[in-house]
């Protein structure tokens, strides 16, 4: 069972930033791929960016590449969303995300366990 708790959301003006952390409960933190997504009202749950398990190589959807960074910490059983030049568009539930594997990231039934979210909201 792996616990996972988000912080760091928020309002703020577009072109702000905030960075997201994720706290997760697991033993074994760096063996578990970690993701964001997020899902903003009336439309489905969205990939947004996912760190590899053990490789840590880094994935990102087209609408925050360049804006937004995903980075963890093993020591500290923690993954981060920094972001940046924030949008309107960016504005959703952001949800932190672990799975046991590696492939199809971008879907979210791949992930185990999820969070309970946290609010961005971004003022135009």
């Amino acid at each position: 069972q792996v616990q996972l708790v988000e912080s760091g959301g928020g309002l703020v003006q577009a072109g702000d930033s905030l960075r997201l952390s994720c706290a997760a409960s697991a033993s074994t933190f760096e063996s578990w791929t970690m993701a964001w997504f997020r899902q903003a009202p009336g439309k489905e749950r969205e990939f947004v960016a996912t760190i590899i398990r053990n490789s840590g190589q880094k994935y990102y959807a087209d609408s925050v590449k360049g804006r937004f960074t995903i980075s963890r910490d093993n020591a500290k059983n923690t993954v981060y969303l920094q972001m940046n030049s924030l949008k309107s568009e960016d504005t959703a539930v952001y949800y932190c995300a672990a799975s046991y594997y590696s492939g199809n990231y971008y879907y979210s039934g791949q992930y185990n366990y999820w969070g309970q979210g946290t609010q961005v909201t971004v003022s135009s």
